[in-house]
């Protein structure tokens, strides 16, 4: 076989010719005009970048697959992707990291809600579900926040421990918290659920909250009842819960392998509160989760989950089971959005660059809701093949510049009506399947 011979050319091509969608669609947000109004860190010089430039350059970097700083390096040399974005130059790594370093811990509690606040303003969204969780992010050096915690994949070794907070029915984060590694899964939490309800969602109606069982404390479920808001929230298995299900009798079958109970009991000096329990058949259900609690029962797991709703037990559960998506969102974030890399050695520097990544992956989700309904699931790697690497030149015609995309006729009036559809969007966005 014959190898084709090589040339090099000096044309300016771009293999991300389809991000000219994001940036019209960036444009119809409005979101670089808010950022002018934050606290935002101001340039040093008349040669700097303002703020806005940084930012969407950040995100610009993450869409288009860097995962760490010194990745979004190679975007510098990009001049049609900067001829896209109306840019003259980008950000090198070390702007990004004095950037990210002059934000605190007051300015990021400053930005950030009010960020997400504004956003989520553009979303016409009804009754949300909202679910909480947190996650492990192993960390390869000795960062601020970095220790020695609970580390399911890498035992012993350093990381943070963010808690996250997702809408269900838009696919979005309502909010993020960075913390250190041997936080505790509820340390924080009430602060994060005021922060995230009285002021980030303070506009719109919340539903339910779910979250799993490192929540379940007397002060996390006594705050939800006093915002008079419903909630299912997996329960520990302390010892006193064990007991109360080694007592159950009445158990309901409501599929093979699956029954369901409930009772109602005082835990931690609370309230009496409805407890719902699910009962798996280890032989019918072998993938099954849940935990072995008793050794003279050895083919059963149990869950077991708190709420104040009046409702079916098997309602009830289901409702619980659609959380899992939220695995799903914090999957994604830490495999296409670089949520894992983006660090610096301070520590709140770190959460800033965190929390913008949030941003950066809600604005996707809701580009793909609208600007691509059929594929209105789809992965930013999905994404990335699917519409964004198109190759792609800017040429002068007609004394102004035109974008040249490399795409075959038979695609080019499926991305014409992307092209429209981002063209014909504005706020407020409306979620008709919420």
């Amino acid at each position: 076989m014959v190898n084709l011979p090589i040339e090099y050319s000096d044309k300016k091509v771009t293999p991300f010719g389809g991000m000219s969608l994001m940036k019209r669609f960036v444009d119809s947000i409005g979101i670089r005009d808010f950022l002018s109004t934050l606290d935002l860190p101001e340039k040093g010089s008349n040669r700097g970048y303002d703020a806005q430039h940084v930012v969407e350059s950040f995100w610009l970097s993450i869409w288009t697959g860097a995962s760490r700083y010194i990745h979004a390096d190679w975007l510098r040399y990009d001049k049609t992707l900067q001829d896209i974005f109306g840019w003259d130059k980008m950000p090198s790594q070390s702007t990004y990291s004095r950037f990210f370093g002059k934000f605190s811990q007051s300015r990021n509690t400053a930005v950030f809600p009010s960020l997400q606040k504004w956003f989520l303003s553009q979303l016409q969204v009804n009754d949300i579900t909202l679910d909480i969780d947190s996650t492990v992010i192993t960390r390869s050096g000795s960062q601020e926040g970095s220790a020695k915690g609970y580390n399911p994949l890498k035992r012993g070794r350093n990381s943070h421990h963010p808690l996250m907070a997702f809408i269900s029915q838009t696919r979005m984060v309502a909010n993020a918290w960075l913390r250190p590694g041997n936080t505790a899964d509820s340390s924080s939490c009430k602060a994060f659920l005021q922060e995230t309800i009285e002021e980030i969602l303070s506009a719109k109606r919340i539903g339910l909250v779910r979250a799993d069982s490192g929540f379940y404390t007397e002060e996390i479920l006594s705050y939800i009842e006093e915002q008079n808001l419903n909630y299912i929230i997996a329960t520990r298995m302390y010892p006193n819960v064990k007991h109360e299900v080694y007592g159950l009798d009445d158990w309901i079958s409501i599929c093979p392998g699956i029954m369901v109970s409930q009772m109602h009991f005082e835990h931690e000096a609370g309230k009496r509160r409805r407890y719902i329990v699910v009962r798996k058949e280890i032989d019918k259900r072998p993938k099954a989760g849940g935990k072995l609690l008793f050794e003279d029962l050895p083919g059963y797991r149990y869950s077991c989950y708190v709420t104040n709703l009046d409702l079916p037990l098997d309602v009830i559960w289901n409702m619980y089971n659609t959380r899992a998506d939220c695995e799903n969102r914090i999957k994604e974030l830490k495999q296409d959005f670089g949520l894992e890399n983006f660090c610096l050695k301070d520590f709140w520097a770190t959460e800033a660059s965190f929390r913008f990544i949030m941003v950066a992956y809600n604005i996707m989700s809701l580009f793909r809701h609208f600007a691509l309904q059929s594929h209105n699931k789809a992965t930013l790697s999905t994404l990335k093949v699917y519409c964004f690497a198109l190759g792609a030149w800017s040429v002068n015609h007609a004394n102004k510049k035109v974008l040249k995309i490399a795409l075959n006729a038979q695609r080019r009036p499926w991305l014409d009506g992307i092209f429209a559809k981002v063209e014909n969007l504005s706020p407020p966005f409306k979620y008709s399947n919420a």
